[in-house]
């Protein structure tokens, strides 16, 4: 209260000190001023001289009513006629501008506070203390197997100046602006009021954070900002949108408060010896908004990545989408320093188009609309379009606004039978209002109209709807917009090189602002050189074909009882079947795989409706199963074309029925390519218990020094995978596989459990390791010595907590077993990273090749953490594998495990090449990826996301409990 009503006092100060005479007086506070009143006296006996003839009336209403809005001390009187006060219409005072930019006011207070803090260690309770536990640091130097190769890393160094403080403010912006709006306001705030600045141009995060280089004239500033934008109008043509009107500008006023945080500067990092302390994680994100700033003026941002049509421009992948290239850049500590990691991104975007529009473009409805303007939406349309259209923003086009709204959902009733209260209660028809008020017509109003309120009723008709620009695209892209996006970032790596070269060159780079200079920073525009290693490649037991036709099993299985089903087809599809069991049983034969020719029955035909029945489907699938009395090894479906049932099928068939199946496509089959069968060929072995390949020499005689034949180790992999991100009901779904044979260790079962909505820690692990330990004991009668876990998924801001909590879990499931402490090794492994490694010299459009390992320059300056490019990159450019050692009881080397993990990386159960990532992590992967279908499709049959209780639900949401799997599936590799 008193530093409001110091606030109000204005006066005048010598332009060096830190406080000026503000750029308007305010109106004197005495009185509140309702929002919606008329702007002067309605009656003409109420004096008007009090308003001076050079004030323009409705902007000083305007000013006054926004003003009282912001200031609880003022007292609540009705609306009087504003008295005479010779201070405020002075005849001398100066005529106010038709749109005055800015007012500040001054907070006469002292200054705050604020302690310098540098590199406090905050434990996970909020506690300045070091956590109990310790990422595990590298062991050595690096490694050293290898033949060397030169790289470039798409890393360039940042020098600063450790001594250059950096004051921080928290910002808050009334009414909350987009982040577009939020920055124009920033820079109308540098341009008349630079001293409040001292000079400075700060850099801005476009929400709640500024940063400076040097401090401001006042700890608390608040500032009143005036700006006129950019309304949306333009003019229809039947259901879209075709050709948009001069914009016109919408003055908007709105108050900034800015408020001093902290101030810190880089001089607490210590870089040598065991001492070696990061930056404070406060600096680097300082840093991180300050080389933000330029291409965040200059480009759509989506969370570290930048989009701009400059780049290449947009491209249609159909489905009411578009396809932009843009870049992502992100601030790491390495070896080398402070790195800037920048690399090309392509994302999908909604298309800025009409609502009916769009949606004839996503979903083929609606597309006789033009004809037929009386259509009605079936109940599944309904579902339909509600899936699709949900929390997409979209702005109106029957009235000049600024306003965009979020959609939650369709209105029951159609657009026809639409009634609404107004102020007064009384209710008015939705298709007469807009006629009385916009002289419009609704045109389809058979049509729901768009629910943009989650608690009330307020509605907008789809076709004065256009979706608004620069949302990134929602949901599952399809098949073949996943295709399309792939596509547009599929660049040779001399190409990709080239992107990232133009943009750190380029006026949307980060050191093309002004930012660098004011923070005394420096970016390199050259690639990190490096020296990597190439690692030789494991012998294979079989001789390694170049040619997968030409390979053959190493454990091939047999398949004495199984059947065929078709699900749809035309009749000419259908007559390709008998051709197509001869080429897949010689296929099989020729791989080392037995397949007998002969089905237990004749093929089980079936129509495509049976995917959309899932008491008919199981009815069917037992019916096949009771033919062969009980005791199928495999079912091979042919099918149609991808259908969602493709969820149900396989969740029946492996949690009810008891069978593993294998699902493909009649578009395939009648191809028939050798190609196809071969890799048809190989999954069936993988899931039924073959094995493709196994290492030459055991994995204990690639690391004598740890592991022996006598102590078994078991490798685990984990992942959680999470529902798509507007869906805020179904829970996620986390896997856990673990090897059972020692030593060739290429055989995993599973266990799989869902757990609470957008859960990354893993809630079960204990119990499900605990499972996955007992099959060991099983298959070897005796336990492992060592276990080594690989844990997919997880970001860096995460390790400690995962670290943490899974570590102990899988503790706590060991000492269940009495006297079993064996030694752990638990590792991070990412994928999704931007950190790219380009050949130097005359092979420079080649891929990097496979063995290809980094563990210095680009890496941790401590932690044991290294890249390993184990695949073969066909196409595009390779994303090496990064892998972070959080513990390590074992103790290995950089060399050893190195290794070690590109040993196993031959080992993948269905392919004679090495893979990408170790195969526990991608078999957790897929095992998840099961779960997740699972749920998927329970969740539909009964409402989704679809469900109101969803949206206003009071709570965390229900774990939907994973169906059991069979016990003739448990222990296969059906998820392969």
């Amino acid at each position: 209260m008193e530093e409001k009503a110091q606030s109000h006092h204005t006066t005048r100060h010598t332009l060096n000190s830190k406080s000026r005479t503000p750029l308007l007086r305010k109106p004197p506070p005495l009185y509140h001023v309702h929002t919606n009143p008329p702007p002067f006296p309605s009656s003409p006996q109420q004096n008007l001289s009090l308003v001076p003839s050079n004030l323009h009336s409705s902007y000083y209403y305007y000013y006054y009513c926004f003003y009282s809005q912001f200031h609880n001390t003022l007292p609540s009187l009705p609306l009087l006629p504003l008295p005479t006060d010779q201070r405020f219409f002075h005849p001398m005072t100066k005529a106010l501008p038709l749109t005055p930019v800015v007012e500040r006011k001054h907070q006469q207070q002292p200054k705050t506070q604020v302690s310098e803090h540098r590199n406090i260690k905050v434990g996970s309770t909020g506690t300045a203390t070091e956590a109990a536990l310790v990422v595990a640091k590298r062991p050595d130097s690096g490694g050293h197997e290898g033949s060397v190769i030169y790289l470039l890393a798409n890393h360039f160094l940042v020098k600063f100046d450790p001594s250059q403080k950096i004051y921080h403010y928290n910002v808050d912006i009334s009414p909350n602006p987009s982040k577009e709006i939020a920055r124009m306001i920033k820079q109308k705030l540098l341009e008349t009021e630079p001293r409040s600045f001292s000079g400075a141009v700060p850099a801005f995060d476009g929400r709640k954070n500024i940063y400076s280089p040097m401090e401001f004239q006042e700890d608390r500033l608040e500032f009143f900002v005036n700006l006129p934008i950019p309304s949306c109008n333009t003019l229809m043509k039947c259901c879209d949108l075709r050709e948009k009107l001069p914009q016109k500008k919408v003055d908007k006023l709105f108050r900034v408060n800015m408020r001093l945080v902290s101030k810190f500067d880089g001089k607490e990092q210590r870089k040598e010896g065991e001492n070696w302390a990061p930056l404070p994680q406060e600096y680097i994100h300082a840093l991180d908004v300050i080389l933000r700033e330029n291409p965040m003026e200059k480009c759509t941002s989506i969370g570290r990545s930048f989009y701009s049509t400059s780049m290449g421009g947009s491209k249609e992948i159909g489905g009411g989408a578009v396809g932009l290239r843009g870049f992502f850049q992100s601030l790491r500590q390495t070896q080398q320093g402070l790195a800037l990691n920048m690399d090309l991104s392509i994302a999908a975007f909604h298309e800025s188009i009409g609502v009916i529009a769009y949606l004839q473009k996503k979903l083929g409805l609606l597309k006789d609309l033009s004809r037929n303007k009386g259509r009605e939406l079936s109940l599944e349309e309904r579902r339909e379009v509600e899936k699709e259209i949900k929390n997409i923003r979209v702005f109106v086009c029957h009235r000049e606004t600024v306003q965009r709204y979020r959609v939650y959902g369709l209105t029951d009733e159609i657009t026809e039978r639409l009634w609404f209260p107004d102020r007064d209660g009384k209710q008015i028809r939705l298709v007469s209002y807009f006629k009385d008020h916009y002289g419009y017509e609704i045109q389809f109003k058979n049509l729901p109209c768009l629910q943009i309120s989650r608690t009330r009723p307020c509605y907008l008709p789809m076709e004065l709807c256009m979706i608004c620009e620069g949302q990134k695209f929602l949901g599952k892209l399809s098949d073949d917009q996943a295709a399309k996006i792939m596509k547009m970032g599929c660049q040779k790596p001399n190409e990709r090189k080239a992107i990232i070269d133009n943009v750190m060159a380029g006026p949307v780079g980060p050191s093309s602002g002004t930012q660098t200079r004011e923070f005394n920073l420096e970016v390199s525009r050259e690639m990190t050189l490096l020296k990597g290693r190439i690692l030789q490649p494991p012998k294979l037991k079989h001789d390694r074909s170049r040619n997968l036709l030409e390979s053959r099993a190493f454990k091939g299985t047999r398949v004495e009882r199984w059947a065929l089903m078709s699900i749809g087809g035309s009749p000419d599809q259908k007559s390709t079947i008998p051709k197509f069991i001869n080429e897949l049983t010689q296929k099989c034969e020729h791989l080392g795989v037995f397949l007998s020719k002969y089905t237990l029955s004749s093929t089980f035909f079936e129509p495509s409706h049976i995917l959309n029945n899932t008491t008919l489907l199981e009815s069917k699938l037992k019916d096949i199963q009771r033919a062969a009395s009980n005791n199928l090894q495999l079912i091979i479906c042919v099918m149609e074309r991808k259908h969602k049932g493709y969820g149900d099928l396989k969740r029946i068939a492996e949690t009810r029925i008891g069978v593993v199946t294998q699902c493909c496509l009649y578009t395939n089959i009648t191809k028939l390519s050798s190609q196809f069968v071969s890799n048809l060929a190989l999954k069936i072995n993988a899931k039924i218990g073959g094995a493709m390949t196994e290492l030459y020499n055991s994995i204990p005689s690639h690391i004598p020094r740890l592991i022996r034949v006598d102590e078994p180790v078991i490798f685990m992999g984990a992942d959680v995978t999470h529902p798509h991100p507007f869906d805020d009901c179904s829970p996620s779904v986390a896997a856990v596989v673990g090897s059972i044979n020692w030593p060739e260790a290429n055989r995993h079962v599973s266990r799989m459990r869902s757990q609470t909505h957008r859960q990354e820690i893993i809630q079960d692990l204990d119990l499900m390791v605990k499972e996955l330990l007992d099959d060991f004991y099983k298959a070897l009668n005796k336990l492992p010595n060592r276990i080594i876990f690989f844990r997919d998924g997880v970001s860096e801001t995460q390790f400690k907590k995962v670290l943490q909590e899974e570590l102990q879990s899988i503790k706590a499931a060991c000492s269940k077993f009495q006297g079993y402490y064996p030694t752990i090794t638990f590792s991070v492994v990412q994928k999704r990273h931007h950190t790219r490694l380009f050949r130097c010299g005359p092979d420079h459009d080649q891929n990097i090749p496979p063995g290809t390992v980094v563990d210095t320059v680009v890496t941790h300056p401590k932690e044991f953490d290294f890249y390993l490019c184990s695949h073969v990159g066909v196409k595009g450019t390779s994303r090496p594998t990064h892998y972070h050692i959080l513990w390590d009881e074992s103790e290995f080397t950089s060399d050893e495990l190195q290794r070690l993990v590109y040993n196993l990386c031959y080992t993948f159960v269905r392919c004679k090449k090495p893979v990408s990532i170790v195969p526990p992590a991608y078999y957790a992967h897929l095992a998840a990826y099961r779960g997740r279908l699972y749920i998927e499709r329970s969740s539909e049959a009964n409402g989704g996301s679809m469900n109101p209780s969803c949206v206003s639900r009071v709570g965390p949401p229900k774990t939907i409990p994973l169906p059991k799997l069979s016990d003739n599936v448990k222990n296969l590799m059906f998820y392969c």
